[in-house]
């Protein structure tokens, strides 16, 4: 699964939560198993924390902590010593589907922003107080979040709190840095345009989600990111970022007491704001389009897309697994029968994106214009198959085998724990995080059949493709 992020460099999948590249700075999939996110979807400090820098061969993680400071800024920990990094992550409930029509590209306009300096720390502070120690830092913006992480050594802990913190709360938004940036910004749309692939994923989801806000660009819009004003980008920053709307991560080799302490003298010294996080409007049913643009180039691009459960839906694990089955491997049914039997598309994969409001599965290719009639017609047949015969044990197996395996490498760092921890919490629940792999498991072949009959209608679907321009 994906969530939908796009990150001054990334994106993400517990579910999955994330959306397509294009999103604002993360871009794909978090999940519980398989980065589902989605599921969002990818994507550091100073000071000292207590830190024991051997840990017991049999205890590499405990469990994580999870706190509600007064004023409702949450905080999670986890003692995790498989190395001495640690993860320190800002996750702010304020993505895409949370701007006005006026504001499209606001939220991830604000991610670029809050790097230029605060009333404290100057432009540059990055660079030396997080890069000039051995650490990284970087940002993602989604439709449902955006968040702030740094990896860095762990005895940066709580400078990297406090840092996060003011940054949070005490960016100066600089109106030369502004204008400066809008040349940054419009430069990522180009290039999100530029890159077939990508620009095709992030149409689609406006061919499957149509007006509703999963279905708006996070980059947002070039006339509107060329007029934005201080005031205006200030005003979203005031209304958004309060301590109702932040989760604070820490995973590492770290005191949790330290941190909690830490926790409450910054980001729990800020008053309540008061703001209650409007839920995200209802998806509504697929209006089935079939649309075909013309763009150079050699090859056409096709894309096909439902739409799927949200994220804490009790079908997600097996609509996860059908995603897997049909196209997510080189072993998975559609590269097998497209790519490798049939010889109709240089590529093919399926994607599913839980998100918290709605979710949407979609199916790409690469393929040579000539092929596009009837690689539709044999993606929508093996779709039918399913529907009809459902799908094997073996294949059930393998699903499960590959969602264990990638929560396994997704679980192997500081930051990949943290960032599964902090989507949870932001967009879904940290007790179904930790459970969702034992879900998954417990998926039969028949809820996986009876997912494809409720969500892949075969008759009704939306349809982009890219062709290149006629001679």
């Amino acid at each position: 699964m994906s969530a939908g992020v796009v990150p001054c460099s990334l994106a993400v999948r517990g579910p999955t939560f994330c959306p397509p590249a294009g999103y604002g700075s993360l871009t794909h999939r978090m999940s519980p198993a398989r980065g589902v996110w989605p599921v969002l979807f990818v994507i550091f400090l100073l000071s000292a924390c207590g830190v024991t820098r051997s840990a017991p061969p049999t205890e590499v993680a405990r469990a994580p902590i999870r706190h509600v400071l007064s004023n409702g800024a949450r905080v999670i920990v986890q003692d995790f010593r498989s190395s001495d990094a640690a993860a320190v992550q800002l996750w702010v409930r304020a993505g895409g589907r949370d701007e006005a029509a006026s504001e499209l590209g606001l939220a991830h306009y604000l991610e670029h922003m809050l790097f230029k300096g605060t009333t404290t720390r100057p432009k540059g502070f990055v660079d030396r107080d997080v890069e000039g120690l051995g650490g990284r830092m970087n940002a993602g913006t989604s439709l449902d979040f955006t968040f702030y992480h740094a990896v860095l050594p762990s005895q940066r802990v709580l400078a990297t709190i406090e840092m996060l913190a003011d940054i949070g709360v005490n960016s100066i938004l600089d109106e030369t840095e502004l204008e400066l940036e809008k040349k940054v910004v419009l430069e990522e749309m180009r290039l999100s345009e530029d890159t077939p692939g990508r620009h095709l994923s992030r149409q689609l989801w406006g061919v499957v989600f149509d007006r509703h806000p999963y279905g708006r660009p996070v980059l947002g819009t070039a006339d509107i990111i060329q007029k934005l004003t201080r005031d205006t980008l200030l005003a979203f920053y005031r209304r958004h970022y309060v301590p109702e709307s932040f989760a604070l991560v820490v995973v590492g080799p770290v005191n949790a007491a330290e941190v909690l302490r830490t926790a409450e003298r910054t980001l729990g010294r800020l008053p309540r704001s008061g703001l209650e996080r409007l839920p995200g409007s209802t998806v509504g049913s697929l209006v089935p389009k079939r649309l075909e643009v013309q763009r150079p180039g050699a090859l056409a691009y096709l894309g096909v897309g439902w739409l799927g459960p949200k994220l804490d839906h009790a079908d997600t694990p097996a609509v996860d697994l059908l995603v897997s089955i049909l196209g997510q491997s080189r072993s998975s049914r559609l590269p097998q029968s497209l790519r490798e039997r049939l010889a109709l598309v240089n590529s093919v994969s399926s994607d599913y994106a839980a998100l918290e409001a709605g979710g949407i599965v979609t199916v790409t290719a690469q393929l040579e214009p000539a092929n596009l009639a009837r690689t539709e017609a044999e993606i929508l047949a093996e779709i039918q198959r399913i529907r009809e015969n459902g799908v094997t044990e073996a294949e059930l197996r393998r699903a499960v085998t590959r969602a264990e395996a990638e929560h396994a490498f997704s679980s192997e760092t500081a930051e990949g724990r943290a960032r599964r921890l902090g989507q949870a919490e932001t967009v879904w629940r940290l007790s179904e995080e930790l459970a969702y792999l034992d879900r998954l498991r417990s998926v039969t072949a028949d809820q996986v059949r009876l997912a494809a009959r409720r969500y892949l209608d075969p008759e009704r679907y939306g349809r982009l493709a890219f062709v290149p321009q006629a001679r």
